[in-house]
């Protein structure tokens, strides 16, 4: 179904978004990108033919009203707050952005008859104990009185409201959760784990393990990802579903720094602070995190290619900006 068709991403130059405007212009698709570089970059999408982007700087309820719905074959929102750290600064920002725009856009689809896909995440499920996690799994939050569930409830919400769009007036709409999904372009200043191992361990600072280390996280490289997700848009049999979108090999993140130092050949000595120490007072974590991927896999057949060790070689290389030999040589 690929071909000369419009496609709309908002988020688009950020890390996620920009893979994802790489792949639909690889496959003979023109892109609007709407992204108001408040975590995006320009420089993200620095690679891309521009005579076939469109680009938008605006927040996405400001971008829409300007915009053609008749135009477009598809809608891709990745637009929202990310990042532990950023949710937790800024509480405010985190929900309305999440809930605001993601109605924007889900009126602005329904009003054309769209079809979208929403990204939403592994958050939601909150610090439910079932592992692994599975779609119609029961979520676990804690108080509001605690800004870390901001954003699962934030992104809750904007699943409710896209669902409730598919059922009341049949918008094909697709939900995609998304487990730890990484690779290069993506940056640890709002909390990623992965981008900020490897640039503590390309500096030879300490690799700052939060909590004990033996909680576990799934990663999955963002160049995986991104061939899905228009498999999934375009298939009717995906409207109105929800998918966990990742990979499902736990690892320990006292592992994972393990593994960064030792495919980096870092001297960067491994540490473990506190939760407390790294967000304040109260910080909630879970466990577990790992996702069931049997629903994606039996619509897609996914499996991922790209292997952890080769994420951490190309996360180093985009963060650093030289090739793995000049980083092996000054480890």
């Amino acid at each position: 179904m690929a071909g000369d068709r419009l496609q709309l991403v908002t988020g688009g130059a950020g890390f996620i978004g920009s893979h994802l405007v790489e792949h639909l212009l690889g496959r003979g698709d023109r892109v609007i990108v709407i992204d108001d570089l408040s975590t995006g970059r320009r420089t993200n999408l620095d690679g891309v033919d521009r005579s076939r982007v469109t680009f938008i700087e605006a927040a996405v309820s400001e971008a829409l009203p300007g915009l053609d719905p008749s135009s477009l074959a598809g809608i891709y929102h990745l637009a929202a707050a990310v990042g532990v750290r950023l949710v937790i600064r800024q509480p405010i920002g985190t929900i309305e952005t999440n809930v605001g725009q993601t109605s924007a856009v889900l009126k602005f689809a329904a009003a054309g008859r769209i079809p979208i896909l929403i990204a939403s995440t592994s958050e939601v499920y909150g610090k439910s104990t079932r592992v692994p996690f599975a779609e119609q799994d029961d979520v676990v939050y804690g108080p509001p009185s605690q800004p870390r569930w901001a954003y699962a409830c934030s992104k809750a919400i904007d699943e409710f409201l896209a669902l409730a769009h598919y059922k009341q007036s049949e918008l094909p709409v697709v939900v995609t959760r998304f487990f730890n999904i990484v690779g290069p372009r993506q940056v640890g200043e709002y909390g990623m784990v992965l981008p900020r191992f490897v640039a503590a361990a390309l500096a030879g600072d300490p690799i700052e393990v939060y909590g004990d280390g033996a909680q576990t996280r799934s990663f999955c490289d963002v160049r995986d990802i991104v061939i899905i997700l228009p498999q999934l848009l375009e298939d009717p049999r995906c409207a109105g579903v929800v998918f966990n979108v990742g990979a499902d090999e736990p690892i320990e993140i006292g592992s994972l720094a393990r593994l960064v130092k030792d495919t980096l050949r870092s001297r960067s000595p491994i540490v473990q602070i506190s939760y407390e120490e790294a967000f304040g007072p109260g910080f909630d974590d879970l466990r577990h995190r790992q996702p069931d991927l049997t629903r994606l896999r039996a619509m897609t057949g996914f499996s991922p290619q790209v292997s952890l060790e080769q994420t951490i070689r190309d996360l180093a290389d985009a963060l650093s900006g030289s090739p793995r030999t000049s980083v092996e040589s000054s480890a």
